[in-house]
């Protein structure tokens, strides 16, 4: 009975009792329709081959693999395109599969051969995953496929099979070559683009010359060098012109001093004009200490002149004697001709002083136009590298954007090219099979025993429906019944104290006149008695 008390062990124990019957029968009932079931349906045999994946010979680190897909991303890729229409109509016209399908439509057929086509990969071992940390790895997977005809089974799979491998050698190939020959034409393009950059930097350096960024300090070096030069011919030049100024006013004192004399004559009366340039010499040397030192270059100089100049008045008077009388007292007189000859002769020739003030000017200008032709190629070359210097800034920013153009591209191609060797490196080594491949490890087996229906499967189903509905059917019939069962209920649904138990004598309903074995208590409906 089920009724609103809490139920213990010892009610379900009876109530199992009770209803054993109940629940066996519909279990062995279950049991037995399942494996009848089993022998009207049609069985299926089902060949499966185990594929193992064989890694590279050459290590990972040495030939990096183009395919970087992983496996269950490839094989779902691969079963799609085996198991495609194109693909399998010829098996299924081949061996003549699915005819029921066929009469309807080819993609019933189609479809019908997909559910019996299967491709699991195996599984791999979760504890070493998880010591390891790694991503898991796949080291193979099965291929199976479902037909009604063991040895049809076979032959279907094996033909799945060789397509399978057909497909992984197929993609492998066409993914490294397609992969290597898109690399060439992105190298190509690259090497264009570097070229291109290489020639805009040469075209740059060519025309900055000298006013590169790694020639700015070469240039400030040889711009000092050259101010320094400017300066040293600049005061050279400056002390020409002082010399050239003092030569000429010494020059312009000789020469009238010269013209004096010849004008005179030379006479006894007249005063001698070197004797005058030594007096105004003097005075020109002691304005000269007054300001500088004895080895000051004019005050050396105009003494050098000073010395040269007197001992040139010594030569004079030395030789400056009178000419002999004739005899009877009277001097001797010399003809008109001798006498204008001597005066023409004196006005050709110049002094030795005058002559060599002449020279000496004359030094002094080839002097001074060769040091003003250098200090005019020596100012050209200053400004020449002080403008190399003022566009140096410039010229910097503008080669540092094209070097980091022309790196980038040195750098792309690089890449570039290592990318395309690895992957003409990956082609050869699946060229000559030292690869990834796929390798069948178990061939496809001929099924002894149908795949389904598997009669225990069936039997236990139905076993366990039995099962399922007897305790349903027991359940309900318990909870339809309303009879007291022991003194637990007398005691909680009539509040009453249970005096006695009457045993059940006979059957169910006392016409039996022995006592029934097992103690089975009558049900006896309780009265309340009065106080």
């Amino acid at each position: 009975m089920i009724g609103y008390r809490e139920m213990n062990f010892d009610d379900y124990a009876r109530i199992l009792r009770h209803r054993l019957k109940v629940i066996l029968i519909p279990a062995a009932v279950g049991a037995l329709v399942g494996y009848l079931i089993t022998l009207f349906l049609t069985p299926q045999y089902t060949s499966t081959s185990l594929i193992l994946i064989e890694r590279p010979t050459v290590p990972q680190n040495l030939v990096q693999s183009v395919t970087t897909v992983d496996l269950f991303t490839r094989l779902a890729t691969m079963q799609e395109q085996i198991l495609s229409r194109t693909r399998l109509q010829p098996l299924i016209e081949r061996y003549d599969l699915y005819k029921s399908e066929r009469k309807t439509s080819m993609e019933n057929a189609v479809d019908q051969m997909r559910k019996g086509v299967a491709v699991m990969p195996v599984q791999f071992d979760s504890t070493m995953v998880k010591s390891s940390g790694k991503q898991p790895t796949v080291p193979g997977f099965s291929i199976s496929f479902t037909a009604e005809n063991p040895r049809l089974a076979q032959q279907v799979c094996t033909e799945l099979t060789s397509m399978f491998m057909e497909e992984n050698l197929q993609q492998h190939e066409q993914v490294a070559r397609g992969t290597t020959d898109f690399l060439s034409t992105q190298l190509a393009e690259a090497k264009q683009a570097l070229d291109d950059q290489n020639a805009k930097l040469a075209e740059f350096k060519s025309k900055n010359l000298g006013a590169m960024p790694d020639d700015q300090q070469a240039n400030l070096q040889v711009l000092g060098t050259l101010n320094t030069q400017l300066a040293a011919i600049t005061d050279q030049l400056s002390r020409a012109e002082q010399d050239k100024a003092y030569v000429q006013s010494m020059l312009a004192q000789q020469e009238t001093s010269w013209q004096a004399s010849l004008s005179d004559n030379g006479g006894p009366d007249n005063p001698n004009p070197l004797e005058d340039q030594l007096a105004k010499m003097k005075q020109n040397l002691a304005a000269l200490r007054g300001r500088y030192t004895d080895d000051y270059p004019d005050v050396v100089k105009l003494k050098s002149d000073i010395a040269q100049l007197e001992k040139q008045i010594a030569e004079e008077k030395a030789g400056g004697a009178t000419a002999p009388s004739q005899p009877g007292g009277q001097p001797q007189t010399s003809d008109k001709a001798a006498d204008t000859k001597a005066t023409t002769d004196a006005k050709a020739t110049a002094p030795k002083s005058v002559q060599e003030l002449r020279a000496q000017l004359q030094q002094v200008d080839i002097l001074i136009r060769t040091k003003t032709k250098q200090q005019e190629q020596l100012q050209q070359q200053v400004k020449a590298y002080e403008s190399r210097l003022q566009v140096s800034p410039v010229v910097e920013q503008q080669f540092k954007q094209l070097t980091m153009g022309h790196d980038a591209a040195l750098k792309f191609y690089n890449d570039l090219l290592a990318s395309r060797d690895q992957s003409q490196m990956s082609v050869d080594l699946e060229s000559r099979g030292q690869g990834e491949q796929f390798k069948v490890l178990d061939s496809p087996n001929l099924p002894q025993d149908p795949s389904f229906p598997i009669w225990w499967q069936f039997t236990l189903g139905g076993l366990a429906g039995g099962m399922v509905l007897g305790i349903g059917i027991a359940g309900l019939l318990e909870i339809r019944d309303k009879a007291i069962q022991d003194e637990r209920d007398v005691e909680f649904y009539l509040e009453l104290p249970t005096l006695a138990l009457v045993p059940s004598i006979g059957g169910e309903n006392g016409r039996n006149g022995r006592v029934k074995p097992g103690g089975k208590h009558q049900r006896v409906k309780a009265e309340k008695i009065p106080a």
